[in-house]
């Protein structure tokens, strides 16, 4: 597979397993014609433990780890998982969501040392639509406004919702949202803290938009996602 994060292009073969930071504009394709696939893990920021602040403000240099240099036990977690994605594989799948936690914990402290990492504005494609992702993932739970934003990353309001709308496909409000209700989702299900709390925590100042946005979403409110999603 190839695996472009901003304006570089890497090499996926078999075995071989690639790490993408947060924030970071990317997308992969299948480059061979014989059958192949793939195992993509998506998770929360609240799973990176202390690894937050380097993954947020670093990137690698290379994300692709070969397959020769993954270390038995990240093997086994990606055989774990795999295995409990079936779709007949109930009981696995349940086992999976308890130690999910634990087991991208293993990755991270097998696979990042093995990685070369430097500060984002180090790389060529470091440009305005990261500079944005950035802002608004290390600062989602403050009030932001489109204004504030467009002052912190150095242009006009309208050039920033010119940005959104061009770029993000959405507004800033539906933006910032959306990566509180990240953060919630994850709270919610990995946490037992009240959901005001849950609410004013991820950034939300009122239970009516909280809920508003949270069902637009999920269809579901936050209770009944909680419900649906704990992990016990």
């Amino acid at each position: 597979m190839e695996l472009s994060v901003g304006a570089d292009l890497f090499y996926l073969g078999k075995g071989d397993l690639a790490l993408t930071f947060p924030g970071l504009i990317h997308s992969c394709k299948e480059v061979v014609s014989e059958k192949c696939s793939c195992l993509t893990i998506l998770v929360s920021p609240t799973f990176f433990g202390s690894y937050e602040d380097r993954l947020r403000m670093q990137r690698a240099v290379n994300p692709v780890i070969k397959s020769t240099d993954l270390h038995a036990d990240v093997l086994y977690v990606l055989s774990a998982l795999e295995e409990s994605s079936a779709p007949d594989n109930k009981d696995a799948s349940r086992h999976q969501n308890s130690f999910l936690h634990v087991w991208i914990q293993v990755i991270l402290s097998r696979c990042i040392p093995l990685m070369e990492l430097q500060p984002r504005k180090d790389f060529q494609d470091y440009n305005l639509v990261s500079e944005i992702v950035t802002f608004v993932a290390t600062h989602y739970r403050e009030n932001l406004s489109l204004q504030q934003v467009a002052k912190e990353v150095g242009v006009s309001r309208y050039v920033l919702s010119r940005i959104f709308s061009n770029d993000f496909h959405q507004n800033f409000n539906h933006y910032v949202n959306s990566v509180r209700l990240e953060h919630a989702t994850a709270l919610l299900t990995e946490s037992k803290e009240p959901i005001k709390k849950i609410m004013t925590d991820c950034g939300f100042k009122s239970s009516v938009t909280f809920n508003r946005v949270f069902v637009e979403l999920y269809h579901l409110t936050p209770r009944q996602y909680r419900q649906k999603h704990q992990i016990t």
